[in-house]
Parts: structure tokens; sequence; C-alpha cells
């Protein structure tokens, strides 16, 4: 392995296969790995560990925008020097995911083919019930279908594989084009 894309969860990862296998890429032939850390709170012994410190990796990572700060923190333990903004991290290969995944990949898709994703997935009448319910009638379609990817053991995993699949190559969000595109 010669270098390693952080990520915080398996829903990050299978994405990031999903699009790299799109590409035309073998991550492992490159020696690239993708690390799931099992949440944003671990970055700081991952990049210590794999970083210059560590295995003197090359590093990239992905995260959500409300995890920034543990990847800011991670970052200046293991010896980088992230200045003040967003921009700072990417400078440093590190990309900001607006809210998060699912959103980033349904906006990319599109929220009507999502809904024909749904579909086809046999999922339509559990959404169309999740959109029922007393919490859900207010909420915005986007985060209607944000709600449903992470409601059942594995969702965003699934989901997140089958919108990478599943978005034009010319529309890949991003924050998972820029991380793949660094190593």
């Amino acid at each position: 392995m010669r270098a390693a894309i952080l990520v915080e969860g398996v829903s990050d990862s299978a994405a990031l296969h999903a699009l790299a296998k799109r590409q035309g890429r073998d991550l492992t032939a490159e020696g690239v790995e993708i690390l799931v850390m099992d949440g944003a709170t671990n970055a700081a012994r991952y990049l210590r560990e794999y970083g210059p410190a560590g295995q003197g990796l090359k590093l990239a990572g992905l995260f959500d925008e409300a995890e920034e700060r543990f990847f800011r923190l991670g970052l200046a333990r293991a010896g980088f020097e992230p200045g003040p903004e967003t921009e700072d991290l990417e400078e440093l290969g590190f990309y900001v995911c607006r809210a998060d995944l699912e959103d980033e990949l349904i906006r990319a898709v599109g929220a009507e083919q999502v809904l024909r994703i749904v579909a086809a997935e046999g999922e339509e009448r559990s959404f169309r019930t999740l959109q029922r319910q007393p919490a859900m009638r207010d909420k915005t379609l986007l985060h209607q279908l944000r709600r449903m990817m992470g409601g059942r053991s594995g969702g965003k995993e699934r989901w997140a594989r089958l919108l990478a699949e599943a978005v034009p190559l010319d529309r890949v969000p991003r924050p998972l084009d820029m991380v793949l595109a660094r190593l």
C-alpha cells in the first residue's frame, strides 16, 4: 500500500469503490486502500498511524460537513498544518461533503432518478410509508430520501453504492471526484 483514503464509514467506502470501478481504476493494483475509520472521531489515530509519523503513506480523506473539526484536529495532531479554512484542508487532500455523502449523491443523481432507483429496488412502498409519518410530512424530498437511506442497518452502504453506480460520470460530486483524483 502506497496511499490511503480515510473515510468515516462503509457508505463512503462503497461509493468510492463503485466510482473508481466506473472510472476504470483498480485501486488495489494502484496501491490505494480506502480505510474505514468507523467515525470521524478516529481521524487523529488514523492520521498518526498512516501519515508521516507512522507508515508514511500519501493520504487523502472524505468527511461530512459536521465532522470537519475532527479532521482538522486530527491533521494538526498528526503533524500537518491545516489552515483555518475548509479550502486549506483540500490543499492537504481532505474534502468535505455538504451536508453529507447521501446529500451529495442525491443532488448529483437527481431526486426524481433516485425515486426511480427506489422503485426498482422494491422500496417504493416503504418510502411512501416513511413520507406519511408525521415527523416526515413537512420535510423536503431530499430530507426524506436521506432519512430512508439511513433508516435500516446497512442502508447507507447499499444506497451509496447504488447512487454511485447511477450518477453520470460528468456529475460525480466534487468531493468524491477530487479525493479519487488526489491519489
